[in-house]
């Protein structure tokens, strides 16, 4: 029972839409928020204006108020709802701003609303910088040395004092909004004048670089009775000076001595205590790594980013506990969720290794600057889990979902030994696979650990990787070797390009020795006590710890990482079938990667796997599980592709065929199938070379619009108004698409109409019909649209869902269909 008994009605204000920094780890921390506070009967007001989240989904609170997340919609919700408490630490830093705002308002002492969780003067003391400067001071923690500036003199005239380099971080922004690392006082002049402007009072905080020090992260909890408990540690691969966002992270801590792990232990529990936050919190250090000397970089009071990897590392349910403690429960009171039969003031043991690697939208995006610093710019990352760092490494490589199979790229094959040592200088979203190619060269540890920093426990692990690809390259093909290769994480189609084998010859040997990988279980616990929560990760060792239940099953497919164009919309469809799934009577399975989403919460799915959403790892989890079938349609474009390879290995694929899927995607298909319905379209066609697509522009006729068929967020989608234009996209788009022919086609300046359906195959459901306010040759995610259609005439509307149910009937459309 919640030691609060006059709460009986509590807020939680979401974080609103998705930005960088901020993505769907909110969703998941506000999802379970409002689980835990309904578990202990408290009525659930949610405020939120992101409409593609699970948390707004009426069941989850008992009010939900898609409104602005600003000072005066909240206002008018609190006077009207009457709230006892609000919740502000689950929203990221938009709920904790808001909080601020409501306080210094005035508004929350107006209606008596208390301040659930980390009190506001907590909050303060970590996000002020000058107070947290103070704060530290006084408990005898060591922070980098450090000025507060509000004006460019000040600024200019403390980086004399101090020397450079010198980092600026701006005050209550996120993900290192508006700041940088200054090398001399022109990059710094530069640098202050845009964090002056994003900061919301006008101040930077100036410090002294500890750039190329080892970056340290403590995820720590803390009740109102003072107990605290650490999560997890986690270690960034890449050092001080890269945003933790942007960084690979492992956890636990790789390198670390003994005396370390528990001096920064030690430091993170007294900064909690001393900021007296009640829930989750998360310290960053920077840890020198000739010596002891440590220095704390920041604290952030709430659920953070790294809350949701520490929470799918460790199998805590950090935001969970949090709300819990938000409304008065003690640690040693709430259960452990996991084992079911320890309590939530146990701390969390980890038998394996977990790599989070970032994803970036540098595909979309080719011409943006790819170099990496304080300011984040991943849309989304992946998690891999397995009992070494070489495989759980690999793991994450693979579910970024590039090209990349291993860690060989073909252009840096190609670059002089001098070219690759040169770009080890620079830090980039390459960085990975450029020193993997420097090893290969034969470049030392040392050297790469020199201009790198990044530290030689890493190297040498990648550097075993190396070793495997070259022993696969050189060496007579064995069982052992099979073995060893699958056990480092490598992929079947990397085993064959490296041993020239046919891939007949590493199934015999597979069938022949089972070389299959097991099952294990994430417990949190080490295996210490019986986990009641399937959440599994594979590895190619003896034992299997998977329960295989006798139930039907249905599996789900997700979405990976959040990138452009494909984000949380598609786990919120994923956990929707998850729960269709079980109300049916079957067992739900969903295979993902994305650790910031609810559909790899350890409770939404009958059972989760977490591995590569690449079709072996995929197929190993059917191969064991035998489901009644497949679903792909909630997975994005990820698990569209992932279908007809599916399919090829006898997998029964539920919903709409590949067959109409793939008539739906297939230019030249689908172009028949709209000649023979006799629906209208713009004249086009598809081309495979530049000869072809040069007279193929010319018959139709300048502007056109051109785009590689099979993908995702328009990426790669152009208007074109000229022959030099359109050889330079050709050029540059036959890299992206391998398998798939360009598409060109009339550019029509209209009107953009959408129109959802879903089928059964016999009857046909259109919820709605929706307009675009902007014309075409505007992708439809960067349009602003409104629903229902403003201007569109009945007859126009008629015509629409005609069409619709023609297209519908014909593809046999099992589930849900859009068109433009």
């Amino acid at each position: 029972m919640p030691k609060n008994t006059n709460l009986k009605k509590v807020m939680v204000i979401g974080s609103g839409p998705i930005i960088i920094g901020q993505a769907a780890e909110f969703d998941y921390a506000g999802t379970q928020a409002c689980k835990a506070l309904k578990e202990e009967n408290i009525e659930v007001v949610l405020v939120n204006s992101n409409p593609a989240t699970i948390m707004t989904d009426d069941h989850m609170a008992d009010k939900v108020y898609i409104q602005p997340l600003n000072q005066e919609a909240l206002t008018y919700i609190i006077e009207k709802e009457r709230p006892d408490g609000l919740l502000p630490t689950l929203g990221g830093q938009t709920g904790l701003n808001l909080a601020v705002e409501l306080k210094e308002a005035g508004v929350l002492d107006q209606y008596n609303v208390k301040l659930l969780g980390t009190s506001l003067e907590a909050i303060q003391n970590a996000e002020d910088r000058e107070k947290f400067k103070e704060l530290m001071h006084s408990i005898g923690e060591p922070i980098p040395k450090s000025n507060i500036v509000s004006s460019m003199e000040e600024g200019l005239e403390f980086a004399e004092k101090i020397g450079f380099p010198i980092i600026v971080r701006p005050a209550y922004t996120l993900g290192g909004t508006g700041g940088g690392i200054a090398n001399n006082m022109e990059e710094l002049k530069k640098i202050l004048h845009s964090g002056l402007m994003h900061s919301r009072i006008h101040q930077v905080l100036l410090e002294q670089s500890v750039a190329g020090w080892k970056e340290i992260e403590y995820e720590v909890m803390r009740d109102g009775n003072d107990t605290c408990i650490i999560i997890c540690n986690m270690e960034n691969v890449d050092p001080v000076g890269i945003h933790t966002g942007d960084s690979i992270v492992v956890a636990p801590c790789q390198t670390l001595r003994n005396e370390e792990v528990h001096m920064l232990r030690s430091s993170a529990i007294k900064i909690i205590r001393a900021l007296k936050i009640e829930g989750g919190c998360n310290v960053q250090f920077a840890l020198n790594p000739e010596s002891m000397e440590y220095v704390v970089i920041e604290v952030n009071p709430r659920v953070s980013r790294s809350s949701a990897l520490a929470s799918k590392a460790a199998g805590y349910p950090i935001a969970k506990i949090a709300a819990k403690i938000a409304i008065g429960m003690y640690l040693h009171e709430i259960p452990n969720y996991v084992t079911g039969k320890t309590k939530a003031s146990f701390e969390p043991t980890i038998d394996y290794v977990v790599t989070k690697i970032p994803k970036w939208p540098f595909d979309k995006f080719g011409y943006a600057d790819h170099t990496l610093g304080t300011q984040m710019k991943a849309t989304g990352e992946v998690m891999a889990i397995d009992r070494t760092f070489e495989s759980s490494f690999l793991k994450a490589v693979i579910s970024l979902e590039g090209k990349d199979t291993g860690l060989r790229r073909e252009d840096l094959s190609k670059k002089t030994d001098e070219e690759i040592e040169k770009m080890l200088y620079i830090c980039d979203d390459q960085r990975i696979f450029v020193i993997a190619e420097a090893l290969r060269r034969g470049i030392t540890i040392q050297s790469i650990n020199r201009i790198t920093k990044i530290d030689s426990w890493f190297l040498h692990k990648i550097n075993h990787i190396i070793e495997i690809e070259q022993r696969l390259q050189n060496e007579p093909f064995t069982v052992e070797l099979l073995k060893e290769a699958e056990e480092m994480g490598f992929t079947d189609v990397e085993i064959q390009a490296l041993s020239n084998q046919p891939i007949s010859t590493l199934d015999t040997l597979r069938r022949a020795h089972n070389i299959y990988p097991v099952y294990k279980m994430v417990d949190t616990c080490a295996g210490e006590f019986e986990s009641q929560t399937p959440y599994y990760y594979s590895t190619y060792e003896q034992e299997d710890e998977n329960i295989i239940s006798k139930k039907e099953k249905i599996i789900v497919i997700g979405s990976g990482p959040i990138r452009i164009g494909q984000g949380i919309e598609f786990d919120y469809c994923s956990v929707h079938a998850v729960w269709a799934i079980e109300k049916a009577g079957y067992q739900s399975i969903i295979i993902n990667n994305n650790p910031e989403t609810v559909s790899t919460d350890f409770d939404t799915a009958g059972k989760l796997y977490f591995e590569p959403l690449y079709i072996e790892d995929v197929y190993n989890v059917i191969r064991k599980e035998m489901p009644k079938g497949v679903i792909v349609q909630f997975g994005g474009q990820t698990a569209i592709n992932l279908a007809p390879k599916l399919l090829k290995r006898g997998v029964q694929i539920l919903g709409t065929s590949v067959d109409s899927i793939d008539v739906a995607e297939d230019r030249k298909l689908f172009e028949q199938l709209l000649k023979e319905l006799n629906i209208p379209q713009p004249k086009g066609c598809a081309v495979t070379h530049m000869d072809e697509a040069v007279k193929v522009a010319e018959e139709i006729g300048y502007p056109v619009l051109v785009r590689p068929s099979y993908v995702i967020g328009g990426r790669a989608m152009q208007v074109v108004y000229s022959e030099a234009e359109l050889r330079e996209y050709v050029k540059e788009a036959t890299s992206l698409s391998t398998e798939h022919p360009i598409l060109i086609d009339q550019y029509i300046e209209g009107k953009e109409v959408e129109v959802d359906a879903i089928s059964d195959k016999e009857d046909i459901l259109i919820p709605g019909i929706m307009e675009h306010i902007e014309r075409t040759g505007i992708h439809s995610g960067d349009s602003i649209c409104v629903y229902p259609p403003q201007t569109l005439s009945q007859k126009v509307i008629d015509t629409l869902v005609l069409y619709t149910q023609k297209i519908a009937k014909a593809l046999q459309v099992i589930g849900l269909m859009n068109i433009h």
